[in-house]
């Protein structure tokens, strides 16, 4: 079962829950269950975090003080110093033995009932009873020299604490018998299958989104602006003036053309944005299944009765269904569990001396719950003829 340590040392919170696994498969679908309740992967660990960290199978060999470092490490941060050294050699030694370790940082009541409902689903061991085991075996508290157990040395123990389950069982039965010997028992089973409804994460697929340049042609026009100088030669007879005598001296005329070219430049904008994000929306999803329980169904039988009884029993059953059902059509063995169900009712300590209007309602929300293929009112008088044929009552 899962401990729940307060006030331990210098441990990083005041509570840790605490949850000793064989199996590593039971102890990590626990980490996973946390992980999806909402505890915080950083407060969730698990001690060795692999399946099978650091054990060794017969022949093999392995360095016992890295893994006793390892294993001193972890308790130590996580339980504090010397002074809580039980912890220390409880957990310690459950690694060495092969067994997972797995805690839980929890910072409220309700965390530590939350994490504890959790870490028990997943067939946590009971830590006391195997350190009371250890200690009739002779352990006096983890030693640091002493070597991990190979996977040989793991089942072998495995096997122990199984027969040894076996023998207290046995022993808890006996004592509680003061009077009276029960020879020829046999014990049947009523199983019951119970819905348990989780949930689990689905990939149902996405967008991926690419980014791509590409080049678009783009055609403008523009008017450009050309010169060109042109060089003229006209005859011409008349008097030369002063400013025509004043020119007469050399002397340079310069004229340059000037044309225009298109100069092209480019700027970005941003004209659009995708945006990618995820919206969550809850739903409700309507579960109906169906579960299992096994019926075990008593009839009381007089004295010197046997199969001859049962057999008369039957007889009878099939002359009333004749009686009462027989005519709507149907098989008389879609009301035999009927007829059975009200004999086991009235041979029952818990319908003695029973008044059929004050039981029927519990009947048949009892009927309707073990038999949902079957309503009350078709089968009600089968059930009430059975009961009538054992009290010898007919109300």
């Amino acid at each position: 079962m899962a401990l729940t340590t307060g006030d331990i040392g210098n441990s990083a919170s005041d509570n840790t829950v605490v949850g000793v696994y064989d199996n590593f498969s039971d102890a990590e679908s626990a980490v996973q269950a946390l992980l999806t309740a909402g505890f915080n992967r950083a407060d969730v660990q698990l001690n060795p975090d692999r399946d099978d960290d650091g054990t060794s199978s017969a022949g093999t060999s392995t360095s016992t003080s890295d893994v006793h470092s390892g294993i001193r490490g972890f308790f130590y941060t996580l339980f504090g110093g010397d002074e809580n050294a039980g912890h220390h050699d409880t957990y310690a030694e459950s690694v060495r033995r092969g067994s997972y370790v797995l805690t839980v940082t929890v910072n409220s009541e309700t965390e530590i009932d939350r994490a504890t409902d959790i870490m028990n689903r997943f067939n946590a061991v009971d830590i006391d009873e195997r350190v009371s085991h250890w200690k009739k075996q002779g352990w006096t508290g983890y030693d640091t020299s002493a070597p991990r157990y190979t996977k040989d040395e793991i089942a072998k123990e495995r096997a122990g604490y199984a027969s040894l389950s076996s023998a207290g069982t046995a022993d808890s039965t006996t004592s509680t018998r003061t009077t009276g010997t029960t020879t020829g028992e046999t014990r049947i089973p009523v199983i019951e299958e119970q819905l348990q409804v989780g949930k689990r994460e689905v990939q149902r697929g996405g967008v991926r989104v690419h980014k791509r340049i590409r080049e678009v042609p783009v055609n403008e026009t523009v008017q450009l602006r050309d010169e060109e100088i042109k060089v003229e030669r006209r005859p011409v007879d008349k008097p030369a003036t002063q400013a025509d005598l004043a020119a007469l001296k050399d002397g340079a005329i310069e004229l340059r053309e000037t044309d225009e070219e298109a100069v092209v430049s480019k700027t970005a904008r941003v004209v659009e944005e995708v945006v990618i994000g995820k919206e969550t929306t809850q739903r409700t999803e309507d579960i109906n299944d169906t579960v299992r329980r096994t019926d075990v169904e008593v009839e009381q039988l007089g004295a010197g009765a046997g199969t001859s009884s049962s057999r008369l029993a039957d007889d009878e059953y099939r002359r009333h269904w004749q009686s009462t059902y027989g005519a709507s059509g149907g098989r008389y063995e879609d009301y035999d569990a009927a007829y059975r169900y009200g004999t086991t009712m009235a041979g029952s300590d818990r319908y003695k001396n029973y008044q059929w209007s004050e039981v029927e309602p519990q009947l048949r929300s009892d009927w309707e719950s073990n038999h949902p293929g079957s309503t009350w009112d078709k089968v009600k008088d089968a059930v009430r003829y059975g009961a009538e044929r054992v009290t010898q009552r007919r109300h």
